[in-house]
């Protein structure tokens, strides 16, 4: 029998050859995925989250937690269809700002959010307000992401929640806005539905946002 603590523990180390064996064995043992998805994987990554806002673990083992909890779902995944939808908290569509090419932060963010139980559409940088639009219309979209990590790039965040609003699409989706120059006074002042200024705290601050804190 696996015993499915040393998932939990392979995510945390960010041992990734080790989570894709256990996540092997658990599902040829039948062991349901929504119970390898929300009793480990999101609790591993939730705990990453904490020793990271508590500078107990650094950007490198985020990362390596991130990748390890991807690559059990990779396994995970195929299993889901027709139940996808349910086990997921909802589709969070996110992009670093055009003129931005800075990715490591939203990097993080995006590996929280889809090992804490949400679907990511990574759109990468540089993303313009048109690309934003399209992947909210045909990923029906609940949360959008915007990333900056420079002073004259964050404007244009502004210009994609006027783009939302001009396509009819604002009201039918939250914008969260991020990056190391970025502010909730910032996020207030161009309309924005939240701030964070780390991972984990996107992730608490988007549940939050959808009612399912």
């Amino acid at each position: 029998m696996t015993d499915l603590k040393e998932l939990y523990e392979a995510i945390l180390k960010g041992n990734h050859n080790a989570a894709l064996e256990v996540t092997k064995a658990a599902l040829a043992e039948n062991i349901q995925p929504k119970v390898l998805i929300d009793d480990y994987l999101i609790k591993a990554m939730e705990e990453i989250g904490r020793r990271f806002e508590q500078h107990k673990v650094f950007v490198p083992e985020l990362l390596m937690a991130g990748r390890a909890m991807k690559m059990s779902l990779s396994l995970i995944q195929p299993l889901l269809k027709g139940e996808n939808t349910s086990l997921m908290l909802g589709t969070v569509v996110i992009g670093t700002v055009k003129g931005d090419l800075h990715d490591i932060g939203k990097n993080l963010v995006g590996s929280m959010f889809e090992g804490c139980g949400f679907k990511v559409v990574d759109l990468g940088v540089d993303v313009d307000a048109e690309k934003f639009i399209g992947a909210v219309r045909e990923n029906n979209a609940s949360i959008v992401g915007l990333s900056a990590l420079l002073t004259t790039t964050m404007p244009y965040m502004k210009s994609v929640i006027k783009a939302l609003q001009d396509a009819g699409l604002r009201d039918k989706v939250k914008v969260m806005v991020g990056g190391a120059p970025v502010s909730e006074g910032f996020a207030r002042e161009i309309g924005a539905d939240g701030y964070s200024d780390s991972a984990n705290s996107a992730v608490v601050k988007a549940k939050e946002l959808l009612g399912v804190a």
